[in-house]
C-alpha cells in the first residue's frame, strides 16, 4: 500500500469519526452531553485538519472548539441550573405577599 493511499484511508476515517461525533451532539439532550461531544468533534476536527497539513487551522480549533467554547457552554449550564437563594427567596416573597392581600 502506497503513502497516499494510506493517508487517504486515514483523512477517510477521521471524516467518519467527526459526521460520528457531530450527530451525536446534534441529538444529544442533555446540554453536558452536548458540550462533551462538542469537545469531541472539535478534537476530531484538530485530527483531521493535522492530517490535511494544515497545522494554524488544528490549533485554532484545538484551542477555540475543543476548549473554550464547550467550558462556556458548561459555565452558563451551570449558571442556569443552580437557582441562588436570593432570587428564589424573592419570589417566594412576592408570591406570598399577593396572596395575603
Amino acid at each position: 500500500m502506497s503513502t497516499a493511499v494510506a493517508q487517504e484511508c486515514l483523512i477517510a476515517g477521521e471524516l467518519v469519526l467527526v459526521a460520528a461525533s457531530a450527530t451525536a451532539a446534534a441529538l444529544a439532550r442533555d446540554p453536558v452531553r452536548q458540550a462533551v461531544l462538542l469537545a469531541v468533534l472539535g478534537l476530531c476536527l484538530t485530527v483531521l485538519f493535522t492530517f490535511l497539513q494544515a497545522p494554524d487551522v488544528a490549533l485554532s480549533q484545538l484551542a477555540v472548539g475543543t476548549a473554550v467554547t464547550p467550558l462556556l457552554i458548561l459555565l452558563t449550564v451551570r449558571k442556569v441550573r443552580r437557582p441562588t437563594a436570593s432570587r428564589h427567596d424573592g419570589v417566594e416573597r412576592g408570591q406570598e405577599g399577593g396572596d395575603e392581600s
